[in-house]
């Protein structure tokens, strides 16, 4: 029997304040597999009329606006995939915020493209940008929707995971990744209007598109 002592304590969920999308700056970067948590904040902007601003106190681009009914702030952060932790920290530090407020988009192998996932907490299982969130944010319980990218075998090409998640989406794929992108925003909402758990439980078993 386990000692009461010993249960690990549920992940408190709090108010989404910051939703941040992970991904590469630059040019060669846009629109890869990797920049799916990019290229997600950017939907959530155009859908909130919110504006990014590059802010060197952030080492990234963040915007502030009203979604659901609250305030919220959405981050880009600009110090490239492993160093992203730096640039949440900064933000959680300058608005004190805590960990638990912070929503993290980011791309996932593991699942296939037009497949979401959303978890209060977690490790970063081998992504390099989750690792210097958790690094940085000093715990891994943290609200998080992952996004399917498909792993290398899924798209019937031969090549290695660097260049697999560093290329551009197939066709195929690129023909629902708007719908993606429309659901994964959908469930970024419920979670800001009714709670992370009410999301998980509406959108972990959805996909969008058929390819």
């Amino acid at each position: 029997m386990v000692e009461p002592t010993q249960l690990k304590p549920a992940p408190i969920s709090l108010p989404i304040s910051l939703i941040v999308g992970l991904g590469n700056p630059g040019a060669k970067y846009d629109h890869t597999r990797h920049n799916i948590g990019f290229d997600l904040v950017d939907c959530l902007a155009k859908r909130w009329h919110v504006s990014l601003t590059e802010q060197r106190r952030f080492q990234g681009e963040l915007g502030e606006g009203m979604a659901a009914g609250q305030r919220i702030r959405l981050l880009k952060p600009n110090t490239f995939m492993n160093k992203s932790g730096q640039s949440v920290r900064a933000v959680l530090d300058w608005y004190k915020l805590m960990p638990q407020q912070v929503l993290v988009l980011y791309d996932d192998m593991d699942l296939p493209v037009g497949r979401l996932r959303i978890r209060l907490s977690g490790s970063a299982g081998g992504h390099n940008g989750m690792k210097s969130l958790i690094a940085h944010l000093g715990t891994q319980d943290f609200p998080r929707l992952r996004v399917g990218i498909s792993k290398v075998s899924d798209v019937g090409v031969a090549k290695d995971t660097i260049s697999h998640v560093l290329g551009k989406f197939a066709p195929d794929e690129l023909r629902i990744l708007p719908e993606v992108l429309d659901l994964s925003a959908d469930a970024v909402e419920v979670a800001l209007r009714q709670g992370t758990e009410k999301s998980m439980s509406l959108y972990n078993g959805r996909s969008a598109g058929a390819l």
